[in-house]
């Protein structure tokens, strides 16, 4: 693929998580090498560059939390760290030599299409513009850390960060710690700041699910063996994806896969808290898989801890010194750690995004985030998204989307290659079909009906985030990017175009 006039490259990629680079690896495959990846920060891996805190590691087995064509046979655990998986990472970047197209402390603020060339033009924190016939948004949905609005945090005299922005020279020792929030990064680091500090107060919003880990080390002769025998690690890697691929048919509304899924964790709380009332105020009022399902063997003995409390009554506001309840009693504390999440559902945000005539992206998703499989969207020609709306999951491998997203999107850059096509724009009545058929099986899932609120759900109730299929169903969606579901613009492919 040859450059844009004055160098610029024809496609633009965003992020250098596993999404940006999985577009990365395969572009180059399909012979396309005429790209630059922006990265914000100054090293790759995204989510597992950011989330360095105590315990910090992925909740689904290392064997399948890996790119297809590039096993890794020397994970040293079932469940990998994050400094494993950025590792990993990194060698990927090593292996497919993707070093020349990294840019590193690029953020990008603005991305806008011109309508008379049919490129976009990539503005950047520091006023640079970058011009691409194609843009591919990689920056993923669990990149902006949310804080939450609670009277007098400003007025806090002591230390106070978010999970994501782990501060590593503070010390917790004799610290009075309150943590906000129990989710899927709470349960991994409370258990480490509960044996440091003196005194830790943990508030519930409300329970979750939870099943046992089951983690442990990977025996070397196992190791071993998958690097001599790769067989028999993607053996035991598709044995593990249709494992975790039975919990969408629960999810997706058969009652009896909830059933089970709920008298397994019933069951698991039971052994694990003796206690009648502590199990009470950890037993959900909702059905499982409402919000994401958490795994952990030592999250209910770090709350059973005689220096933890667990505090369910809710939280009012901060003073300078105390965290208060909703029931008005204060709780002393010198440190607050806010495991509260990400912003899943601000796709995109910060940066503004402009498609054909100018439209922002926010204003054309006011009534929902309508796509075409989360990949792309109607008036934003030539621009990709990798786990974009409706395409996150609640049972399986993130990976295995980002991999058939990235066929499609190859697929179709390939396309208007040959074809000479220098703008490929989803059809609108292809989009609206696409998000009816999306909404109307949502409807039918447990995220729905399943009586919760949960960062899947947008402020007004929709759900944008979640595929509402099972994963085997979006790979056949993805299987091969079907032109007939888009308006193609014709131009010679030369210098100056894709």
């Amino acid at each position: 693929m040859t450059h844009l006039q004055g160098g610029d490259p024809a496609v633009v990629i965003v992020g250098s998580g596993f999404s940006g680079l999985c577009a990365a690896i395969k572009l180059k495959e399909a012979g396309i090498d005429d790209f630059v990846i922006l990265e914000k920060d100054s090293d790759v891996g995204g989510t597992w560059r950011d989330n360095t805190y105590p315990g910090a590691a992925c909740d689904v087995p290392s064997v399948l939390y890996s790119y297809s064509f590039r096993q890794n046979p020397d994970w040293t655990r079932h469940f990998p760290s994050w400094d494993e998986l950025h590792a990993y990472l990194r060698q990927v970047v090593d292996v497919y030599e993707l070093g020349p197209h990294l840019r590193f402390g690029v953020e990008v603020e603005e991305m806008r299409f011109d309508d008379t060339t049919d490129t976009w033009t990539v503005v950047t924190g520091a006023g640079e513009s970058i011009r691409g016939r194609f843009v591919v948004n990689a920056t993923g949905v669990l990149s902006k850390p949310v804080v939450p609005e609670i009277s007098g945090l400003e007025s806090f005299d002591g230390t106070a960060f978010h999970s994501a922005r782990w501060d590593h020279d503070h010390d917790f020792a004799g610290r009075h710690v309150a943590v906000i929030g129990t989710g899927a990064s709470a349960v991994q680091f409370v258990p480490h700041l509960a044996e440091q500090a003196e005194k830790l107060y943990v508030f519930q919003r409300s329970p979750h699910w939870v099943t046992p880990r089951g983690d442990a080390e990977i025996p070397t002769r196992r190791r071993r063996l998958y690097g001599r025998l790769p067989l028999a690690q993607r053996l035991r890697r598709w044995a593990t994806y249709w494992e975790f691929e039975t919990l969408a048919r629960g999810f997706l509304g058969h009652p009896k896969v909830v059933e089970r899924y709920r008298q397994r964790a019933l069951d698991f709380l039971k052994e694990s808290v003796p206690d009648q009332a502590m199990r009470a105020a950890l037993t959900p009022d909702y059905a499982p898989g409402c919000k994401r399902r958490l795994v952990s063997d030592d999250w209910f003995p770090a709350l059973q801890r005689s220096n933890v409390e667990l505090i369910t009554t809710g939280l009012r506001e901060i003073t300078a010194d105390a965290v208060i309840a909703a029931d008005g009693s204060p709780r002393r504390v010198d440190t607050i750690v806010f495991g509260t999440g990400f912003a899943a559902t601000d796709f995109l945000a910060p940066m503004k995004v402009f498609g054909r005539d100018g439209v922002e992206i926010s204003d054309a998703w006011r009534d929902g985030a309508a796509t075409k499989l989360g990949i792309s969207t109607s008036a934003f020609p030539n621009f990709f998204m990798m786990l974009g709306p409706n395409t996150a999951l609640g049972h399986n491998s993130m990976v295995f989307m980002i991999e058939a997203q990235t066929r499609y999107i190859v697929g179709a850059i390939k396309h208007a290659r040959v074809k000479g096509i220098r703008a490929l724009e989803l059809r609108s009545e292809v989009q609206a079909s696409a998000y009816r058929r999306t909404q109307r099986l949502m409807k039918k899932t447990v995220w729905v009906s399943g009586g919760c609120r949960s960062w899947y759900q947008s402020a007004d109730g929709r759900i944008d985030t979640l595929w509402p299929g099972t994963t085997v169903s979006y790979w056949w969606r993805t299987k091969r990017f079907k032109p007939r579901d888009y308006r193609s613009g014709q131009g010679a492919t030369t210098s100056g175009t894709a």
